[in-house]
């Protein structure tokens, strides 16, 4: 499924603007750690940020976003993910543990 749903907006031959939803989800991520490029790399905090891309939203397409993590925040950054996600009414898939995760 989650296979399908990257082809189908990740790798769509058009570009799908997010949903208002998923839009939400990626600004309250966003309010408690900046996209990359807000912050320069010498700033304190850098180092702090989980995404390996940004903006962030440049990851979402329709219902769906995609962001990567680096490894040593992403288990923070995933539980906070999926918390917001539920909060949301959206359900969060982790590639790397192949399932759903719940809050």
């Amino acid at each position: 499924m989650h296979s399908a749903l990257y082809d189908q907006y990740i790798h769509a031959d058009i570009e799908i603007p997010p949903t208002p939803l998923i839009a939400e989800f990626v600004q309250r991520l966003l309010r408690r750690w900046p996209d990359l490029d807000e912050v320069d790399e010498d700033e304190d905090g850098y180092e702090d940020i989980p995404w390996s891309t940004s903006p962030l939203i440049g990851e979402a397409a329709g219902p769906y976003i995609y962001f990567p993590m680096v490894y040593r925040r992403a288990e923070e950054a995933s539980a906070y993910a999926v918390q917001v996600a539920a909060e949301l009414g959206l359900h969060c898939y982790d590639p790397q543990l192949d399932r759903l995760r719940i809050s």
